[in-house]
Order: C-alpha cells, then sequence, then structure tokens
C-alpha cells in the first residue's frame, strides 16, 4: 500500500523551512538597511529585497505537487 501523504501537512513544513532559510538573509538585510540609513543612501533595493523575502512563502499555496514543495527555495 503506497504511503498517502498530507499535503497541507507538508506545505506547513516547506513554509517552515523557508522561513529558516531566509531569516539569516532578513537579518542581513535589517543591517543592511539601517547603515544605508544612517549614510543617507536610498534603501529601495534592500526594501524590494526584505519584501521579497517575506513573500517566498505565498508561493507553497499554488504549489500541487511534493516536488514542487521540495525544489521551493529562498534564492530567486
Amino acid at each position: 500500500m503506497p504511503m498517502q501523504v498530507n499535503f497541507s501537512k507538508a506545505q506547513d513544513i516547506t513554509k517552515d523551512r523557508l522561513r529558516a532559510d531566509r531569516k539569516p538573509l532578513l537579518e542581513a538585510q535589517d543591517i543592511l538597511f539601517m547603515k544605508a540609513q544612517e549614510a543617507g543612501s536610498d534603501t529601495s533595493a534592500i526594501v524590494t529585497e526584505k519584501q521579497r523575502l517575506r513573500d517566498i512563502t505565498n508561493q507553497v499555496d499554488s504549489m500541487t505537487t511534493t516536488d514542487e514543495l521540495k525544489a521551493a527555495k529562498v534564492e530567486a
């Protein structure tokens, strides 16, 4: 009998993995943002990257196979 996969649970696990993977990247962007603010530099690219990282888990909701879930990654 083939093993049944709880796809909803697999999506949750994938989201948790992506959150863990993006955490150090978001922290690095936070530091870059603070440095840019202190220097009076443009922060728009940093803000865009931080939003991309925050939105990274949204892709999981539209995935329909476990292979897609396994392939999901934080890097662009």
